[in-house]
């Protein structure tokens, strides 16, 4: 068997599909993104096709991610970690249909039958939030995420931290003590001001904080550890074992690997066995399209040290299209109890609408994030 194509497909809201072609007739999919930046890395998805990939045999795997991210001189990065992520998708994806096996079976089996999800709620004022987490748990959710603010200042004042205090107890009262609530910081705070809000939102014990500082404060992350006892989460814009290990030895809760990110299934994984070492835990990032959370689900469910999903249906960044919109058969993301169901088709266990990813591909650039400045002209992170 030999990989005779691979296409790409930049759809909306904000993703993009790779799709390889073998000689046999199996067909492998997978979603390498950079959110705001799909045209790079479609271009590198083409570069990685051209110098390994096309002629070569799907099945190995290990040694074309290899080939990948070690056969050359400049590695790593968002671009190039994102395009290898895709790529090791569609190829897993391949192997699962030639053996007629969800990815999972090959990576050791079922470990629970079904995921824990969360759902994103969104709302400015304490009664918006409310409201939103309110109809979660209509829906049968057991478990929310939102942001700890908006815009914020370096050092946030009294005002800003009531605020982010607000909304957090208006999601506790919502949710009651037998559901969770974790909050993002999205890296928008300095350290000595995520510090501050910690102790504010310590009284409503949130399943965890994420982000508290920016990837690239990895360093500082042992004075926000060190000075709360409630769980912190990272690892969205970290790419590998190598990027994850200094968060880990900062003695973070949670890890957040982004399969669309992290160097796909392959790498994630290795990133979930290293933080079982530690005791951490693992809850795949993921508001992106159907084969990201393929691919998440296809983790979850063969790693012990799994603690819950995130997924994008009905998120505010989903505009003009939706997950399920690409899926031929949308029972495969059915929830049950604010859980996702094992999944037990071939390969990532889900079947693309080719024919709707053809006629939607076009660009997903369309979305990009907003660029904010503090008063006095200092970018601030969104």
């Amino acid at each position: 068997m030999k990989i005779t194509r691979v296409e790409t497909f930049a759809v909306p809201p904000r993703w993009l599909f790779c799709r390889i072609e073998t000689d046999d007739g199996l067909v492998g999919w997978g979603e390498p993104v950079v959110e705001g930046r799909a045209d790079s890395v479609r271009t590198a998805v083409q570069e990685l096709a051209g110098q390994f990939l096309v002629g070569a045999d799907p099945s190995r795997v290990e040694d074309l991610w290899q080939l990948m991210t070690k056969g050359s001189f400049y590695r790593g990065g968002p671009v190039l970690s994102s395009a290898v992520a895709g790529i090791d998708q569609a190829l897993w994806d391949i192997a699962g249909k030639a053996l007629g096996a969800p990815v999972h079976r090959l990576l050791g089996g079922p470990v629970r039958e079904r995921a824990r999800a969360y759902s994103w709620v969104g709302g400015d004022e304490p009664a918006a939030v409310r409201d939103q987490v309110a109809a979660q748990v209509d829906a049968g959710f057991t478990a929310v995420k939102m942001n700890a603010s908006g815009r914020m200042s370096r050092l946030p004042t009294v005002s800003e931290l009531n605020d982010v205090a607000a909304r957090a107890e208006a999601a506790r009262e919502a949710l009651g003590p037998g559901r969770d609530f974790a909050i993002d910081f999205h890296g928008r705070f300095s350290t000595a001001g995520a510090i501050r809000a910690v102790g504010v939102l310590e009284p409503y014990a949130p399943m965890f904080v994420e982000e508290p500082v920016l990837p690239e404060y990895t360093h500082l992350l042992p004075r926000v550890t060190g000075a709360t006892a409630l769980p912190v989460a990272t690892g969205e814009r970290l790419f590998s074992r190598t990027d994850v290990l200094p968060a880990l030895q900062a003695g973070v809760a949670v890890l957040q690997p982004d399969l669309s990110h992290a160097g796909g299934i392959s790498e994630s994984r290795r990133i979930a066995t290293l933080a079982e070492t530690f005791d951490v835990s693992v809850a795949p990032h993921c508001p992106l399209g159907p084969l990201a959370l393929a691919a998440s689900l296809q983790l979850a469910f063969c790693t012990p040290n799994f603690l819950i999903q995130e997924q994008s249906i009905g998120i505010h960044y989903n505009k003009g299209a939706e997950l399920l919109d690409y899926v031929a058969d949308r029972s495969v993301f059915r929830f049950e109890e604010g859980h996702l169901l094992r999944p037990t088709g071939p390969g990532l266990g889900v079947e693309i609408d080719e024919k709707a990813v053809r006629a939607a591909d076009g660009s997903a650039d369309s979305w990009h994030n907003p660029v904010w400045r503090h008063g006095d002209g200092a970018f601030a992170e969104w």
